[in-house]
């Protein structure tokens, strides 16, 4: 992976303007066995950011997704890069946060200022709406624009068979801010041995993967062609085509994938594990990256399992 001039990094701060962390105090009422007592809870935090592209002296609101503050900066980053508004680092020149609106609203706006030769056509690509936590591609323009073009997955590695059982405890371990809330999706980036070497936490499952590829873009790590991506939910559509923009060829989740995001796991070339629970899990696309104990599995079908439970 080529290395590249560091993105600059702005900060504007308002005097008194406190910055938001990923959790909140709020007040319960616990009940059990019928008796309700008064208890103090922790909560996930949950806040708009307006993602704005500033491009030769111009600005453009390309969209405003739900997520939990923290690591603003990589989602900014990940999400034009998943939605192919970038390709690469080379072409941003600053990220920051912006000053123009309310002082309370300083940290729910990221700028990320282009360089000027770098092509940009935000009318192409921008969406209608907000994408809520729960649904990265609501709102899209057109079906058109969900299909983002990328490069052929490269081959990747092969990997044991326990490696991908290992990954959901091993990102689970490393979820701090759920194991205070409960309330959090996280992406986990792992190389074929399984080592967790990143790990990113969110109320939206698919901003938690921008901010893994956010951080990559930044890094100069793009395409990640020799890792494995770990997710704590389902595998959607918009999670698979954001690991392909990525070039990452494996895509791990502990819940199940939708039918879309099989058929274009299938279509890119990926590696796609569902129901990735104990010790068993269905693998929907790309098993010869996986080493089976069993020398027969090579021939196993990776069609969708009838029972919605793992192998």
């Amino acid at each position: 992976m080529s290395e590249s001039r560091p993105i600059g990094v702005g900060f504007r701060r308002p005097p008194g303007t406190p910055r938001p962390g990923p959790t909140v105090r709020a007040r319960a009422t616990a009940v059990r066995d019928g008796v309700a007592r008064p208890k103090s809870d922790v909560l996930a935090t949950e806040e708009p950011l307006e993602i704005v592209v500033r491009h030769r002296g111009a600005d453009h609101q390309i969209a405003v997704t739900m997520r939990t503050p923290g690591n603003d900066f990589e989602l900014a980053l990940g999400f034009l890069f998943g939605e192919a508004m970038l390709a690469g680092r080379d072409q941003v020149a600053t990220v920051s946060y912006c000053a123009s609106g309310p002082p309370e609203q300083l940290y729910n706006q990221v700028t990320v200022e282009l360089a000027d030769a770098a092509p940009f056509e935000a009318e192409r690509l921008r969406r209608n709406v907000y994408a809520t936590s729960s649904c990265g591609v609501c709102g899209k323009a057109s079906l058109e624009a969900v299909r983002v073009h990328c490069a052929p997955l490269a081959e990747g590695p092969i990997v044991d068979a326990d490696v991908i059982s290992s990954l959901p405890d091993a990102l689970r371990a490393r979820q701090k801010v759920f194991e205070r809330t409960g309330g959090l999706h996280a992406a986990g980036l792992f190389d074929a041995e399984g080592k967790l070497l990143l790990v990113r936490e969110d109320v939206g499952r698919h901003n938690a993967v921008d901010k893994v590829v956010g951080a990559l873009l930044m890094e100069g790590n793009l395409p990640a062609s020799d890792r494995i991506l770990q997710v704590s939910g389902r595998a959607s559509f918009e999670i698979v085509q954001k690991a392909a923009v990525a070039g990452i060829p494996i895509v791990s989740a502990v819940s199940a994938p939708s039918s879309l995001a099989v058929d274009l796991a299938a279509e890119t070339g990926m590696t796609l594990a569902g129901f990735v629970r104990g010790d068993g899990y269905n693998v929907y696309s790309g098993s010869s990256r996986i080493r089976f104990t069993n020398a027969t599995s090579s021939g196993v079908s990776t069609s969708s399992s009838t029972d919605g439970g793992a192998m």
